[in-house]
């Protein structure tokens, strides 16, 4: 059976108050600090990097889970380990050799992650998944916040979940209490949510209605 993890996006947060808000999510029950990373190439968009993550490692001892939706990942590997990340997720489509990405990942003392987005099938995961932490299924284009959540990336999550029964499935985009359900028989158990987490009258309830839905169907 894996366990729910809950992971809000801190780049639905207060970027003004970043530590603060870090100590909130944590307070409220969240398991990971998901930390989207852009580089304005890979994506549009353009956010925080390596130093911010160093900034925030001295103000917690959470799980900073850093999604790096940028090119040419390998580059950043030592700066992100350096600045105390605990899992580096990297997107399939950005390297040429997942295999000695995943290696250097883990010979710097950090948990590896791949990502795919929703045009990219799952099998490409495969013969790497049993090297990997985490696997995170993109339920939304990279790169913005906000966007509507993309059910049919289901289907990869069920073919990913029934390959591999242990592994940690991600998902991230759009995720809300309309449609943790969808995702939790799925076979997710890492949730990525920052709107529907961060805009909420009770931020704290989202996060006990994500844990509570997947560990009722984990127990089913």
């Amino acid at each position: 059976m894996v366990k729910a993890k809950i992971a809000p996006s801190l780049l639905s947060g207060d970027f003004a108050h970043l530590a603060e808000e870090c100590e909130r999510m944590l307070g409220l029950g969240a398991d990971y600090l998901h930390m989207d990373v852009m580089d304005g190439h890979f994506v549009p968009n353009l956010t925080l990097g390596a130093p911010i993550i160093k900034s925030l490692r001295k103000h917690t001892t959470g799980f900073l889970d850093c999604h790096l939706m940028v090119s040419h990942p390998e580059q950043w590997v030592d700066d992100f380990a350096d600045a105390g990340a605990d899992l580096f997720c990297f997107h399939y489509e950005a390297t040429k050799d997942p295999k000695a990405l995943i290696q250097r990942i883990h010979n710097k003392g950090m948990k590896a992650g791949m990502a795919v987005k929703p045009n990219t099938p799952i099998d490409v995961v495969y013969p790497f998944a049993e090297e990997l932490d985490q696997v995170l299924v993109m339920t939304v284009e990279p790169g913005f916040g906000g966007q509507a959540f993309m059910p049919e990336c289901m289907d990869k999550v069920r073919d990913l979940r029934a390959r591999f029964s242990q592994l940690d499935i991600e998902v991230d985009g759009g995720l809300a209490p309309d449609n943790i359900e969808i995702a939790a028989k799925a076979g997710a158990n890492v949730i990525v949510a920052g709107s529907s987490i961060f805009k909420a009258k009770s931020p704290g309830d989202v996060i006990s209605l994500f844990r509570k839905t997947i560990d009722e169907i984990e127990t089913n």
